[in-house]
């Protein structure tokens, strides 16, 4: 397994941007709202959304942890969208492999 960790950021809110464009599997992973954003962010598959993501404040977090149940999902599939322009998630992963 390895680790790995990054930034996204929604230049324009309503734009959904992909956290990791590659094709390692996931085993779990931690998104976090940074504290200084100024709106909410939304976490989510490819047509993340404001009615359709997860809905995340300033500082607020979520995590996803696959390899407790036994499994892993492709690291392309999540995304990120913003109700403000420029408010970003940072990410850790840990990956197979």
């Amino acid at each position: 397994m390895r680790f790995d960790t990054g930034v996204a950021t929604v230049t324009t809110a309503g734009t959904q941007v992909q956290l990791y464009n590659v094709t390692s599997r996931v085993k779990y992973i931690k998104v976090k709202a940074l504290a200084g954003n100024s709106g909410l962010v939304y976490v989510g598959p490819a047509d993340v959304s404001s009615s359709t993501g997860y809905e995340l404040s300033a500082g607020n977090e979520m995590e996803l942890n696959y390899g407790e149940f036994g499994g892993s999902v492709s690291a392309s599939v999540f995304w990120a969208d913003a109700a403000t322009n420029g408010d970003k998630v940072c990410w850790a992963m840990i990956l197979e492999g």
